[in-house]
């Protein structure tokens, strides 16, 4: 997030205004800058539990970056000193491990929800 937020909870609780002759009524002012503290309460935890988010599906996006890097490593290997029928098992073989991962991503992202 690259804008600045100008209050912060303390500020706004901690800010007094002078009242004049028809100036505001104090205690509604009060009131409407407790709604505000709440709102920026509940705004800072669901920037805390989206940053985790974040942060727990980066780290299993950059696994199964992995995984996807060694699976096409050993296809490569497989693939260059295979027979065509080889090669043909050789597929249904890697088909069934991305199906396994693929499944793996799914139940990770089901269990986060």
């Amino acid at each position: 997030m690259a804008g600045k937020v100008n209050l912060d909870i303390q500020t706004i609780l901690d800010k007094e205004f002078n009242i004049d002759f028809k100036g505001y009524n104090a205690s509604e002012v009060d009131g409407f800058l407790d709604l505000i503290i709440q709102d920026y309460q509940t705004y800072q935890e669901i920037t805390s539990e989206l940053n985790q988010k974040i942060a727990e599906l980066e780290r299993t996006n950059a696994s199964l970056r992995a995984k996807l890097i060694e699976v096409e490593g050993r296809t490569r290997a497989l693939e260059a000193n295979a027979t065509p029928a080889q090669q043909g098992a050789n597929n249904v073989d890697i088909l069934k491990r991305l199906s396994r991962l693929e499944e793996e991503v799914f139940e990770q992202k089901k269990n986060n929800q």
